[in-house]
C-alpha cells in the first residue's frame, strides 16, 4: 500500500508522539518514515550508557559556519539523531518545560492557543511522573518522568556548594518556577529510558491503521496545484513514493524540515529561484529564525576516583553492571547528569537566563576530553534564552546534500556578555567548601590571565553548539511565519510542521519534552480538522 491519510516525516519526539496519537483514530491510516534504524542498539536504553549515544553512530553531522571573528576552523559539527525516537533515544534524559514565560511570549508575538495555560494540559497529558502530582504535572501519560534513586555524593556536594554561593534549593524545576539548584528529572524509570519510540510508538505498532518505515530518507514533498499530496523517498538506494489523502506532516527537526521545504519549492522565492528550483510558494521565513543555545565546558581534575570516571576500570564496570542487572540501580541508571542549576548571567533580566549542569565524568559528551589521573568532572553551562539569530540555507539543488547553517552564535553581544559572567559564577562555585576538596585543578581552562576579559576570549573561542536547534519554521500570523498556530503552512494545503523548528522563541532549557508536547498538541489539532 502506498497511499495514506497522513504521512509523518521523521520519526522522532515529536513524530512518534504524532504517529501514535493519530493512529489512535482506527479509521485513518497513518504511516511514519525515519531515515534513521529502529531502536534496537541497547544502549539507548540503559541510562547510564549515554555516553555511549551522545558520540555513537547513531547521530548525523552537519557541518556549520562560524562568525569570522570566532576565527575557528572549518568542521564545526552540529549534530542530530539519526534513530527511532530521534534526540529522545541519545540524549541525557534531562526532563525541562522551560519557563512559564517563554509560552506566554510565543502567544503575544501570534502564536495564540500556545500560552503556557494553553500548553500545560499537554504537557500532563504527555507525563506519567514518578514523583510530583497537583496542577503541574501529570501522573497518567506514557512518558515515564522520574528521580534518579541513588545520587552521586559528588552531585550532592556541587548542590551543597551552589547554596553556599547563594542560589536556593529547588525541588521541582517544572513547577513554573527555575530559579535555584536542584536534581533534575529524567525521562527514565527505574532501569530503562523512556524515549518517544519506547513510550509512545512501540505500543501504537501494534495497531494495523499503523506503518513505520526507517532507512527512509525523504527528498522531496509532492504538490499538486497548491497541496501537498505525498513524499518522494529513497529508501535501499531506491525510489519510493507515499502518497497522502489528507496531510503530510513534517516532523524532521529544525535542520532538516526547512531543507526539505525548501528543496520541494517552498521558501524564500530568491533563494530557491538561485538553485533553479521552481518557486511553489514564496516563504521568506523557512530557514529563517535559527536559534540554540550555546554551551561551555569547564573541566576539572579530581583528587580522587570522586566521579563515575572510575566505573571506566574494568572491575568498577563489572561491579556497576552487577547492580544494573540485580537490582537496576547504581551507576547504569542514573544519567551521569544529575543536578543543575538555572540562575542569572544578565541581572538585567527578569528571569534566570543561564542553566548550569554537573557531568560527574570528563569526556562523556562529544567534544569534552577526559583529564590527567582519569578522575574529572565537567560543569556545562550556556545562556537559555540568546538574542542571537541564525539561519539555515540552501548549499544547492541536490536533496541529499546537507545545507548551509550559520547559527550566528554571539551575533548579538549580549549572548556573550551573559556566558561570560556565568562562567565566572561557575568557577566561583567550583571554589566553596563543600566542592573544593574533591578538586585537585582546573583542567580547562588550565589557567587564566587578565580576569574577566580573558573569561571572554575564552567563552568566544571554545563555546560549542548545546544542540538544542528549533526557529527554522516559526509559527505566528505575520509575513515572516511559516506556519499558523495550527501548524498549518501557509498559503500550502496538506502540509503542517510539526517540530523544534516551529518555535517563535527558544524556550528555557532542554527542548525535548517541549518536542513531545507539540506533538501531543498539534495531534488533536490535526484530528479536530
Amino acid at each position: 500500500m502506498d497511499t495514506f491519510d497522513y504521512v509523518i516525516v521523521g520519526g522522532g519526539s515529536t513524530g512518534c508522539v504524532m504517529a501514535s496519537r493519530l493512529s489512535e483514530d482506527s479509521s485513518c491510516e497513518v504511516a511514519l518514515l525515519e531515515e534513521g534504524p529502529r531502536d534496537r542498539n541497547p544502549y539507548i536504553h540503559i541510562p547510564g550508557a549515554y555516553y555511549k549515544t551522545a558520540q555513537g553512530p547513531l547521530l548525523k553531522r552537519y557541518e556549520w559556519e562560524p562568525r569570522p571573528e570566532q576565527q575557528r576552523p572549518q568542521g564545526q559539527t552540529m549534530v542530530q539523531a539519526r534513530v527511532l525516537g530521534g534526540g529522545s533515544s541519545v540524549n541525557a534524559m534531562i526532563y525541562i518545560r522551560g519557563n512559564p514565560a517563554d509560552y506566554d511570549g510565543w502567544a503575544a508575538a501570534g502564536a495564540e492557543g500556545w500560552s503556557y495555560e494553553d500548553v500545560l494540559p499537554y504537557f500532563r497529558k504527555s507525563e506519567n511522573n514518578s514523583s510530583f502530582t497537583g496542577a503541574t504535572h501529570g501522573t497518567d501519560g506514557p512518558l515515564n518522568v522520574s528521580g534518579i534513586e541513588k545520587i552521586h555524593p559528588l552531585t550532592r556536594a556541587w548542590l551543597e556548594a551552589c547554596q553556599q554561593q547563594g542560589l536556593p534549593l529547588n525541588p521541582d524545576f517544572n513547577s513554573g518556577s527555575q530559579a535555584g539548584t536542584g536534581l533534575y528529572q529524567i525521562t527514565a524509570r527505574g532501569r530503562r529510558r523512556s524515549s518517544a519510540a519506547v513510550a509512545y510508538l512501540h505500543p501504537a505498532l501494534k495497531r494495523r491503521n499503523l506503518t513505520l518505515k526507517t532507512g527512509s530518507r525523504v527528498t522531496r514533498i509532492l504538490m499538486e496545484q497548491g497541496r501537498a499530496t505525498g513524499v518522494e523517498y529513497l529508501a535501499g538506494n531506491k525510489r519510493h513514493v507515499l502518497h497522502a489523502r489528507r496531510e503530510v506532516i513534517l516532523s524532521a527537526g529544525a535542520i532538516a524540515t526547512p531543507n526539505l521545504m525548501m528543496h520541494s519549492g517552498i521558501g524564500p522565492a530568491t533563494q530557491l529561484e538561485k538553485q533553479g528550483i521552481k518557486v511553489v510558494q514564496d516563504l521568506r521565513g523557512v530557514g529563517q529564525n535559527l536559534q540554540d543555545h550555546i554551551e561551555i565546558s569547564l573541566v576539572y581534575q579530581l583528587n580522587g576516583p570522586h566521579s563515575y570516571d572510575r566505573y571506566k576500570k574494568p572491575f568498577w564496570k563489572a561491579m556497576a553492571g552487577m547492580e544494573y542487572l540485580l537490582f537496576g540501580t547504581g551507576p547504569a541508571a542514573s544519567n551521569l547528569i544529575e543536578g543543575g542549576a538555572f540562575w542569572w548571567g544578565d541581572k538585567s533580566e527578569p528571569l534566570p537566563d543561564c542553566q548550569f549542569f554537573l557531568v560527574c565524568g570528563a569526556g562523556i559528551e562529544e567534544g569534552v576530553d577526559g583529564v590527567p589521573g582519569g578522575n574529572g568532572c565537567t560543569i556545562n553551562l550556556g545562556q537559555i534564552r540568546p538574542y542571537s539569530r541564525g539561519e539555515v540555507t540552501l548549499r544547492g539543488n541536490d536533496p541529499l546534500q546537507n545545507p548551509i547553517i550559520r547559527p550566528n552564535y554571539f551575533g548579538d553581544s549580549r549572548d556573550l556578555d551573559a556566558v561570560t559572567d556565568a562562567t565566572l559564577f561557575a568557577m566561583e562555585v567550583m571554589e566553596q567548601p563543600a566542592i573544593a576538596q574533591y578538586i585537585e585543578r582546573r583542567h580547562v581552562p588550565d589557567s587564566i590571565h587578565g580576569g574577566r576579559d580573558a573569561v571572554r576570549q575564552f567563552c568566544q573561542r571554545e563555546a560549542h553548539a548545546a544542540l538544542h536547534p528549533c526557529g527554522t519554521c516559526r509559527m505566528g500570523t505575520d509575513s515572516d511565519a511559516v506556519v499558523d498556530p495550527a501548524l498549518r503552512v501557509h498559503g500550502v494545503d496538506g502540509l503542517r510542521v510539526a517540530d523544534a523548528s516551529i518555535m517563535p522563541n527558544i524556550i528555557s532549557g532542554n527542548l525535548n519534552a517541549v518536542c513531545m508536547m507539540i506533538g501531543e498538541k498539534a495531534a488533536e489539532s490535526v484530528l479536530g480538522s
